[in-house]
C-alpha cells in the first residue's frame, strides 16, 4: 500500500489470539492501529501483552461484549472461528460463526465514519472440488460439515444485510493456512519426517494453501481497497498441491526419504461408524471419525485470480517456498522428530511404531486431524 490507512484508527479485531489472528495484530499494531480485540477469558494473549491493545474478554456472540469492543472503531476484521471439535454442536459453530457476524454487522451499521468489515470465511463452503473444475468465487457452495455449513450461513447473511443497510464489506475466503508456529499442518511436517505418508484410497488428495504471512497482507490490503467493498475473493496460492508432493517437499527440505503408504478406504470407514456407535453412547471421544476418513477423498482446487486483479497483489510465498521455510523452522525449533520411522522401528523398536508400520496406526493417523 502507498499510504497507510490504520494510523491512529480504531480497528477492532475478533480472533486476535489464533494463528492468524496473532500476525494480523501485530501488523496492525505496527501500522499504528488503536486495536480492539475480542478474547475469551481463557484465551492466552501471550506476546500480545506487549502490545497497546484495548481487551474486551467474553464471547463474540455475546451482544455487549460486541458492543462494547465494536464502539467508535473503522475497520473490523472478523477471524474469530469455532475451530472442529468433536463434541461441538451445530448451535456453536452458529454461534461463533452466525450471530457473531450479525452483532458486528449490526453494532458498526448505519455509521458514516466506518470504512470496512473484513469477513473471514473458508473455500471449505465450496466443499469437494471434482474433476478438473477449479472453483472460484461464484462456484457453487456444497458444505461438508457444520463448520462450513455455518460459514456459509454467516457469508450468505452478511452479503444480504450489507446491501440492505450499504454496509462496506468484503469477504476473504482462504485456503488451508500454513507457516511456522502454525500447529495444524505440523501433523503432515511431522509425518514426513518420520519419512511416510498415509493415504486411504485412490484419491489424488489436492490440496491448497495460502501462507499466514500473504494471508495478512491480503487481508489488510483488502480493508484500504475501494476495488474490493461488497466483493468476495479467494485467498491461496497459485497453484494447488497434493498430499503427496506436500510431503515430498517437506522430506526434501529436511534431508530425508520419504515413502507412501497407500490404504484402501472402506476399512476405516467402516472402523469410524463402529467407534462412534460404541464410544458415543458411553461419552467416550472416538479415536476415528467419518468426517476424517473422507478428508482423503476430497480435492480442493480454487482460482485466485480475482484477488489478484483487484488487489494487484503478488505473493511471498509459493506452496513450495512455504512449505521449504516452514520446515527448517519447525526442525530449529525442535518441534520434529529427529529419526525417520524405519529408525524408530529398527533402533527404538517401540511398540506405537510397530503399530504403525503394521497399519493399525492408520487409525491414530496425524494427518486425520487436518479438517
Amino acid at each position: 500500500m502507498s499510504s497507510n490507512p490504520f494510523k491512529t484508527v480504531k480497528v477492532l479485531v475478533t480472533g486476535a489470539t489464533g494463528y492468524t489472528g496473532r500476525m494480523l495484530t501485530k501488523k496492525l499494531a505496527a501500522a499504528g492501529a488503536k486495536i480492539h480485540a475480542v478474547a475469551r477469558p481463557s484465551s492466552d494473549i501471550g506476546d500480545l501483552a506487549e502490545l497497546n491493545i484495548t481487551w474486551f474478554r467474553g464471547e463474540v456472540s455475546d451482544a455487549e461484549t460486541i458492543r462494547q469492543a465494536a464502539e467508535g472503531v473503522q475497520y473490523i476484521f472478523h477471524l474469530a472461528a469455532a475451530y472442529r471439535q468433536e463434541r461441538a454442536t451445530e448451535e456453536d459453530y452458529r454461534r461463533v460463526h452466525l450471530r457473531s457476524t450479525q452483532l458486528l454487522a449490526e453494532a458498526v451499521s448505519g455509521r458514516p465514519d466506518f470504512k470496512r468489515f473484513v469477513h473471514v470465511s473458508t473455500v471449505g463452503v465450496h466443499g469437494h472440488i471434482p474433476g478438473d473444475d477449479i472453483a472460484d468465487e461464484n462456484y457453487r457452495f456444497n458444505p461438508g460439515d457444520s463448520y462450513q455449513q455455518t460459514k456459509a450461513e454467516a457469508e450468505l447473511w452478511l452479503a444480504e444485510f450489507a446491501a440492505q443497510n450499504s454496509l462496506p464489506h468484503t469477504v476473504i475466503r482462504p485456503a488451508a493456512i500454513f507457516g511456522p508456529g502454525d500447529r495444524r499442518l505440523l501433523k503432515i511436517f511431522t509425518m514426513a519426517s518420520y519419512g511416510f505418508m498415509l493415504m486411504l484410497g485412490s484419491g489424488k488428495g489436492i490440496y491448497h494453501l495460502i501462507h499466514v504471512d500473504d494471508l495478512t497482507e491480503i487481508l489488510i490490503a483488502a480493508a484500504a481497497s475501494e476495488q474490493t467493498r461488497s466483493q468476495v475473493l479467494i485467498a491461496a496460492n497459485d497453484k494447488p498441491i497434493s498430499i503427496v508432493d506436500m510431503g515430498k517437499v517437506i522430506a526434501r527440505a529436511l534431508n530425508k526419504n520419504i515413502n507412501v503408504v497407500r490404504l484402501p478406504i472402506w476399512p476405516f470407514f467402516l472402523a469410524a461408524d463402529l467407534c462412534k456407535a460404541i464410544c458415543t453412547p458411553i461419552g467416550i471421544t472416538p479415536p476415528i471419525y467419518r468426517r476424517r476418513v473422507a478428508f482423503y477423498s476430497k480435492d480442493r482446487k480454487f482460482s485466485n485470480a480475482k484477488l489478484k486483479r483487484l488487489l494487484n497483489y503478488i505473493f511471498r510465498h509459493s506452496s513450495e517456498s512455504g512449505l521449504t521455510a516452514t520446515a527448517a523452522w519447525y526442525r530449529k525449533h525442535g518441534w520434529l522428530p529427529e529419526k525417520t520411522l524405519a529408525e524408530k522401528l529398527w533402533v527404538g523398536k517401540n511398540w506405537r511404531y510397530w503399530l504403525a508400520a503394521a497399519g493399525a496406526g492408520a487409525v491414530s493417523s496425524p494427518l486425520f486431524d487436518l479438517l
